[in-house]
């Protein structure tokens, strides 16, 4: 899960498996809220191949939760809008959805691995709709 976070200045994770592609580097480090350090091993990509890329993310030693930065998002052109138990990320430029995350005691989340479904799972598909009324399923009309 990714903890959506206001107050940092980069999108964070210390764990590896969550970059498509990275580079390692030592490149420097951040400092955490309590003054703490932690050193920045490399930075790349994470997200699913197949929809949704978030680029310029740091791999860093220690960090406790993987963090994406809302304006670094915003810069990056994506709109983020919040409701009161979810939120949803699409382009700036389009009405298409392309997440939709939740918000779990005043923190919004979001798992990009396994992203909520927001597409339709009917096809119209001639033979599949007769299925469906053989099947019972009348409610569903052309």
């Amino acid at each position: 899960m990714w903890y959506l976070d206001s107050g940092c200045s980069k999108h964070m994770t210390r764990d590896i498996s969550k970059f498509v592609n990275i580079i390692l580097k030592k490149e420097g480090h951040v400092t955490y809220g309590d003054n703490n350090k932690g050193k920045i091993l490399g930075k790349n990509t994470i997200g699913n191949e197949n929809n949704f890329l978030i680029h310029d993310v740091l791999h860093v030693e220690g960090v406790k939760h993987n963090l994406l930065i809302i304006s670094q998002l915003c810069d990056k052109g994506y709109q983020l809008t919040f409701k009161p138990n979810t939120f949803e990320i699409r382009l700036s430029n389009s009405q298409e959805v392309l997440l939709i995350g939740k918000r779990v005691n005043n923190v919004y989340l979001l798992d990009i691995s396994h992203p909520t479904s927001i597409g339709c799972l009917l096809t119209k598909h001639e033979e599949s709709w007769l299925w469906h009324r053989r099947i019972a399923h009348i409610h569903i009309h052309q």
